[in-house]
């Protein structure tokens, strides 16, 4: 079946303050631009999400586009699409998808239109259909790791929770485009937390926030933990065959660190098993995700610590390869030996993340799971 899209999308250059949905602030200049184009609802169908469909498209000028149409036209479509606009087009930054446009209020199909990201999402890469090809290694899962959460990071710092992080785009070269404002909401000056209904996706929503509808962007770190096990184990956040206590993904990571049984966690297609360096570095993510999975929101690190942390663990690499081919040229001219980075956990082993205040939640210490409390906050 054919559908015929022939409608004005209004090309959103750069939000001002204060815009109001429907109001000529909106638009800057009012610049707009005709799209027309058949969408074959089979062939040129990308998939489908919690607000409506996604589908491929091309602009007059050859840009390639995702055109995700909403299911329904109705008061709360409305306020989800607005939601969207808003903020996407408030903010700029490498590692989150581009607007490129919408359709107006009053139009028949309620449609928005966005850069076109080929390469799947991380989850079809680690435990869809793209994960037999082995394309995500070790380096490119941690790059994925800082780029998202420097997304977050910059969401955060713009006032801005996130509060679905389980559909993060990639591009060809694997760049990281974090997607879907729908959900997103804006967090006031000052006010420690939106009172909100929980929603999300199943396995990554924060319990905290389920329990006590305080939305934090430390619900934000919650989900962002359960990426980053993700990355290290190639696991799906929910998966129904697992024990009934480990069906949640992070519940199976906990226990898992809790033991220090990180060799029934990491991934061993990415080398843990026989690679020093990437044994260390997965281990030491390990130990960031145990920290962002705790059960109160105070314990979890902000997502600006978790990104600097990130970065340390990936210089880590970078330095250590450069050591490690230095020593390879030494070695070539004086015949030594080349010593070998001791795994985490052994004698005289540090990891790179101690540098919290500190706490009971290390790879050496004692691991004590917090108990879910809510925790006295002033109304929003």
């Amino acid at each position: 079946m054919i559908l015929t899209l022939s409608l004005v999308v209004i090309l959103v250059l750069r939000r001002r303050k204060n815009a109001v949905w429907g109001s000529s602030r909106f638009i800057p200049h009012n610049t707009s631009s005709t799209l027309s184009k058949k969408l074959d609802l089979e062939q040129d169908k990308l998939g489908d999400g919690g607000f409506g469909t996604v589908y491929y498209g091309k602009l007059g000028d050859g840009r390639e586009v995702a055109v995700k149409r909403l299911y329904e036209h109705n008061s709360k479509r409305m306020e989800q699409l607005r939601n969207e606009i808003e903020i996407l087009t408030g903010l700029r930054h490498p590692n989150l998808v581009t607007l490129y446009g919408c359709t107006s209020r009053c139009s028949r199909e309620l449609l928005l239109v966005y850069e076109y990201i080929p390469n799947g999402t991380v989850s079809d890469h680690l435990h869809g259909e793209r994960a037999k090809d082995g394309s995500l290694t070790w380096p490119i899962r941690m790059n994925i790791a800082v780029e998202a959460a420097s997304a977050l990071a910059y969401l955060h710092a713009s006032g801005i929770i996130h509060r679905d992080t389980s559909n993060i785009l990639l591009h060809e070269n694997f760049c990281v485009k974090v997607a879907d404002f729908g959900l997103s909401r804006h967090c006031p000056t000052g006010a420690t937390h939106v009172s909100t209904a929980p929603q999300g996706t199943p396995g990554y929503v924060d319990p905290e926030y389920h329990e006590f509808y305080h939305l934090t962007d430390k619900s934000d770190v919650y989900s962002f933990g359960v990426v980053l096990i993700e990355l290290i184990s190639s696991m799906p956040a929910v998966d129904i065959s697992r024990h009934r206590h480990e069906i949640n993904l992070s519940n199976l990571a906990m226990n898992r660190i809790i033991r220090h049984a990180f060799h029934e966690l990491i991934d061993p297609s990415m080398g843990f098993e026989t690679d020093a360096e990437i044994m260390r570095m997965t281990t030491s993510v390990a130990e960031l995700a145990f920290r962002c999975l705790q059960s109160e929101k105070d314990m979890r690190p902000a997502m600006t610590d978790v990104l600097e942390m990130l970065k340390e663990i990936q210089g880590s690499e970078l330095k250590n390869t450069v050591e490690q081919e230095r020593d390879n040229e030494n070695d070539s001219v004086s015949g030594g030996s080349t010593i070998v980075p001791s795994p985490p956990g052994s004698n005289g082993a540090s990891l790179p993340l101690l540098k919290l205040p500190v706490s009971p939640i290390s790879v050496t210490d004692s691991w004590v799971v917090s108990s879910s409390t809510t925790s006295s906050s002033n109304s929003e």
